[in-house]
């Protein structure tokens, strides 16, 4: 379920002062992953090895792999493989940072440092109790993925995916505006199906 901006804003996050310059692109709800604050880990855990090129749903995959194919004809960028380092060395659009690592306050740095993903070119950059942020870099966009554990009464807590981009000039803002459709109508949706499902399963199991 895609959560308005401005609702999301109004909650106190570290990673609204990191990310300023930002745009705040969605805001999803993950369904169904709701748990104790302990839980936060297995929320993390679980999109760290997630893939989407496994994913149950054949559209989803479809969309994964044409623009992983594109990423390989235009040199756009890797979106299918993990990486170790900085993604392509790019600076941020419009500042001389190549990562948001340097903003990031001492009692926030290294705490990522032993995370990695499994197949997705995202790198992790921090973690809290109740937050993780990832970063990605390629030809059209700058972008950071988070995820937040919102307290929605008494000892629960649920998930919240956030998408913060800096797109690269007119080509990443074209680029952004043309997949938009296709992350609304077939990838959130089918992220949003799995992860409920593999939570559901997780859960159980213990």
């Amino acid at each position: 379920m895609r959560i308005p901006n401005e609702r999301h804003l109004a909650v106190d996050l570290r990673v609204h002062d990191l990310l300023r310059d930002f745009r705040l692109e969605d805001v999803w709800q993950l369904p169904e992953v709701t748990g104790s604050r302990d839980d936060f880990e297995l929320v993390i855990e679980r999109i760290r090895s997630g893939s989407p090129m496994s994913s149950g749903n054949l559209a989803s995959r479809f969309v994964w792999g044409v623009r992983q194919l594109l990423g390989k004809v235009f040199d756009l960028g890797d979106v299918a493989h993990a990486t170790d380092g900085r993604a392509d060395g790019l600076p941020i659009p419009g500042a001389e940072e190549t990562s948001i690592v340097p903003r990031l306050p001492a009692d926030l740095r290294g705490t990522a440092d032993d995370l990695r993903f499994t197949d997705l070119p995202f790198v992790p950059v921090y973690r809290t109790a109740t937050e993780f942020a990832a970063e990605i870099s390629n030809r059209t966009v700058h972008g950071v993925l988070h995820l937040s554990w919102i307290p929605v009464g008494g000892e629960r807590y649920e998930g919240r995916m956030a998408v913060y981009v800096k797109p690269r000039g007119w080509f990443g803002e074209a680029y952004m505006a043309f997949i938009k459709p296709f992350r609304y109508l077939i990838v959130y949706p089918a992220l949003e199906k799995q992860m409920a499902r593999e939570w559901a399963e997780l859960t159980a199991a213990r």
